[in-house]
């Protein structure tokens, strides 16, 4: 960055979903027992709201519609808060395993329900786990036509569960003249995007190489930073799943205990914002302009 450019605004999102809907322990949990389980998303979310509120930041809540219609005073006080509602489907499903009709549905009934709860215009979906990429880009066109203005559901990484590592890293529109896509933050190493975007990757690693990989992607990229991760992911004392593998034991319990103390880092060393005022100018409906590499660009630094 140039000496006398203004200092980057990240975009900091959080995915509202509960322990026990995380799609890696989908086959030790039948969808079936969710209202059976402990929910624990209400003391979570309020953790988190007073963590944001302390170190003055704003985010976007990318929220399931389950959790909306059995806990609404949560979503009305993300609203309250002054954050930015989003939606992260119905019923976290992943979009690989919808029919285009089950995806539309899907999205329609959680936008309405968001909507209708929240009294908030709905902008913005994250699909489930990531899962939409180069096989489904149909669901761009489905999410467009259902309302919403922007997606952060491409992964721009090669992930065993997810990912398109050939996607751009900057904001951009994959198909011509149709929705925005803000993708997760990436670093760009010897060739290769590396993820750099929160998530396991932030509780497995030291907290230095995220600030690190942050702080690259402000000088050398210049661009807002899509930073992730999930209420469960600060809750140490969430009950533990019999019968996983030791891949996904390790992948969603590491270092919880961790987790809420390297948030107050990140927060204090960078600036943070939500989703629609970081990216207010690519949001903008500009004629003519829809398409064009130059939208990539479109993005606030302030």
């Amino acid at each position: 960055m140039h000496p006398d450019a203004q200092p980057v605004t990240h975009a900091l999102t959080v995915d509202v979903e509960d322990y026990f809907q995380v799609s890696a322990l989908a086959p030790q949990i039948p969808r079936d027992s969710w209202e059976t389980r402990e929910c624990r998303i209400e003391r979570n979310i309020d953790r988190i709201l007073d963590l944001f509120e302390r170190r003055g930041a704003k985010a976007t809540f990318f929220t399931l519609g389950w959790i909306a219609e059995r806990y609404p005073h949560v979503v009305r006080r993300i609203v309250a808060a002054g954050h930015e509602l989003a939606s992260h489907g119905y019923g976290h499903e992943r979009v690989t395993d919808l029919s285009p009709k089950a995806f539309r549905e899907d999205v329609t009934r959680a936008r309405g329900q968001l909507e209708d709860l929240a009294g908030v215009a709905i902008r913005g979906y994250r699909a489930p786990s990531f899962s939409i990429g180069a096989g489904n880009l149909w669901a761009l066109e489905v999410l467009a036509e259902t309302g919403h203005e922007y997606s952060s559901s491409i992964y721009p990484v090669r992930h065993d569960h997810y990912g398109m590592p050939d996607a751009p890293r900057e904001p951009h529109r994959p198909l011509p003249g149709g929705i925005l896509e803000l993708p997760p933050a990436t670093l760009r190493v010897a060739g290769r995007n590396l993820p750099a975007a929160g998530g396991g990757y932030f509780r497995l690693l030291p907290y230095a190489l995220s600030r690190r990989a942050l702080r690259r992607i402000e000088r050398v990229d210049a661009i807002p930073a899509v930073f992730y991760f999930h209420p469960w992911e600060i809750d140490p004392l969430q009950p533990r799943i019999a019968g996983i593998t030791a891949k996904s034991r390790f992948r969603h319990y590491v270092n919880l205990h961790r987790m809420e103390a390297r948030l107050e880092r990140l927060l204090q060393d960078f600036r943070w914002q939500r989703m629609d005022q970081v990216f207010a100018k690519a949001l903008a409906p500009q004629a003519g302009d829809a398409g064009r590499p130059e939208d990539r660009a479109g993005v606030s630094v302030a």
